[in-house]
């Protein structure tokens, strides 16, 4: 099971911590779902999804403010009995000293953070969704053109790497080479990034390792990349059909995930960098409401008939 720990998570999002003296070593948040603990402090813990990460903000805050002593110790203890991975005071809200007595003695972590409530719990949630998503390998290469991200597969030594690097060169920018990491941060994203080993790396048969980011500097590599388009090329086989006009997409499918995909057949003198750099534009131009094909479909269908009418004629 995926997961985050919570030492990841204090120094992703700054927060201080205001229980020192516990271990948090082996605390893991396994879910992006956060939980506003609101009903619980007003005493209601039916369907508490004690497992999330708890925020706390200034409605709550003023809320315990109020609270009778003797209610204070009653709540606090039926709360921090639940295996709570954490909890976090946004707007540097200091938990009153039972509250703090009462972590402690249940062993849940107490932080504190300056950013208000909706801005903290915006910003940890779309960063734990990337985090905890679903994730697969792939093997191909991962480039950023013309900021569409375009996924390059097909068989060992084909070229997708020469053509990736031939694309760095004409100033796009390189993501991973030879293992892609995908992972599925909704149903309409795809999210690719580079494993920590071979990042920027990428490897050319004949001549080795060639690491990117020394060689054409930082402005030519991104660590992550959404997956646009999927790019898969084959050897040219002269008995096969191809698709010469494009009216009707193909698609392949990673983690139930649909993404469009071209199969470009490979032969002697074709420059894939180029045909990688059109197809990418092409695509950007679809989602912007032009579709050439659909254009020249148009215009031949419109001929037509004009043919037809002056023979009617």
């Amino acid at each position: 099971m995926a997961y985050v720990s919570l030492k990841d998570i204090i120094e992703k999002m700054k927060l201080e911590n205001l229980t020192p003296e516990l271990d948090i070593s082996k605390v893991k948040i396994t879910q992006p779902d956060i939980n506003r603990p609101a009903l619980q402090i007003a005493g209601y813990f039916e369907h508490f999804e004690a497992t999330r990460l708890q925020v706390i903000g200034f409605v709550e805050y003023t809320y315990m403010e109020g609270m009778q002593e003797e209610r204070k110790k009653e709540i606090y203890t039926k709360l921090l009995s639940r295996e709570i991975p954490a909890i976090v005071f946004c707007r540097e809200l200091q938990p009153d000293p039972l509250f703090l007595q009462t972590a402690v003695e249940h062993k849940v972590p107490m932080l504190m953070t300056k950013k208000a409530t909706s801005a903290f719990m915006a910003e940890i949630i779309r960063w734990l969704n990337v985090k905890l998503a679903p994730c697969i390998s792939v093997h191909g290469v991962l480039v950023d053109v013309f900021g569409e991200g375009v996924l390059i597969t097909g068989e060992s030594g084909i070229g997708k790497s020469e053509a990736a690097l031939e694309l760095i060169k004409r100033g796009h920018r390189l993501v991973t080479d030879d293992v892609v990491e995908i992972r599925k941060v909704s149903d309409e994203t795809l999210v690719g990034s580079a494993p920590d080993i071979t990042k920027h790396f990428i490897e050319l048969r004949g001549i080795g390792i060639v690491d990117v980011k020394t060689l054409f500097g930082v402005s030519s590599v991104r660590d992550t990349q959404n997956i646009d388009l999927v790019i898969r090329l084959e050897d040219w086989d002269k008995d096969k059909e191809y698709d010469r006009l494009g009216l009707e997409e193909e698609y392949t499918e990673y983690l139930g995930n649909k993404v469009v995909c071209h199969n470009i057949p490979i032969r002697p003198g074709r420059n894939l960098a180029v045909i990688c750099e059109s197809a990418a534009i092409n695509h950007r131009q679809k989602k912007m409401g032009y579709n050439a094909a659909q254009e020249l479909y148009t215009r031949v269908q419109n001929s037509l008939a004009k043919r037809r009418e002056e023979d009617e004629d």
